[in-house]
C-alpha cells in the first residue's frame, strides 16, 4: 500500500504564510511521501531477494526513518495549522498545560523557547503515554530525539524552509505567525 500526499491547499491564505512559502513546503512534503514509497518498494525487493544482510539494505532501513518521519511530521504540522481561535485555557488541553507547566503562558514560553533554539529541526509538544505529562521537545532532523512512548500533540517545523521565504532569519516572527494559526481543536483532539 503506497502512501498518498494529503491536500493542504486549504491553508493557502492563512495569515503570515505566503502562497509561495506554503506551495514550496507542500512540494517538500510531497518529496517525503514519494521517497517513503520508493524506500518501501526497495526494501520489499531486498527482502524478497534475501539481501537483508547487505550494507545497501541497512542504509535503506536507516533512511526510512528520515523519510517516513519527514512525511508524517509534516502531516501533523499542516494538520495543526489553519485555526484562528485562541486555546480555551479552561478546556482539556489548557488545563493540562497549566497542570504540567504552571500556566498556559509558561507552556507557551517554553515551547517558543524550544522553537528558537539554534539549529534545524522541530519543536514538538508530546504527551507521555505512561504518566500523561506534557513535554516540549526539540527534534533534530526527523528521526532523532523522539521520546519513546509519547504521543505527538503539537508540531512546529523550525527548519529554514518553513519560514525563510517570508521571514528571512527572523524565526521568532515566524513562530508568532505560527501561533496565530494553530488549530487548537485538532491539537486538543490528540490529547489522551
Amino acid at each position: 500500500m503506497a502512501y498518498t500526499a494529503k491536500d493542504y491547499s486549504n491553508l493557502i491564505g492563512i495569515e503570515g504564510f505566503s502562497e509561495t512559502l506554503l506551495k514550496n513546503h507542500f512540494t517538500l512534503y510531497q518529496g517525503y511521501v514519494t521517497n517513503t514509497n520508493k524506500l518501501l518498494d526497495s526494501l520489499s525487493t531486498f527482502l524478497k531477494e534475501g539481501k537483508v544482510g547487505t550494507p545497501e539494505y541497512s542504509e535503506l532501513k536507516r533512511r526510512m526513518g528520515f523519510e517516513f518521519n519527514g512525511m508524517r511530521l509534516h502531516e501533523y504540522y499542516f494538520d495543526n495549522l489553519g485555526g484562528d481561535a485562541l486555546l480555551n485555557k479552561s478546556g482539556k488541553l489548557g488545563s493540562k498545560m497549566a497542570e504540567d507547566f504552571g500556566s498556559y503562558e509558561e507552556w507557551e514560553k517554553d515551547f517558543k523557547g524550544t522553537g528558537t533554539m539554534r539549529g534545524i529541526g522541530w519543536a514538538i509538544l508530546y504527551q507521555d503515554n505512561v504518566t500523561g505529562r506534557l513535554l516540549n521537545q526539540w527534534i533534530n532532523e526527523h528521526e532523532t530525539g523522539h521520546p519513546a512512548g509519547c504521543t505527538i500533540i503539537l508540531v512546529m517545523d523550525v527548519f529554514e524552509h518553513a519560514f525563510i521565504i517570508d521571514y528571512g532569519l527572523k524565526r521568532a516572527d515566524y513562530i508568532a505567525a505560527f501561533f496565530k494559526n494553530i488549530n487548537w481543536d485538532v491539537v486538543e483532539s490528540r490529547l489522551k
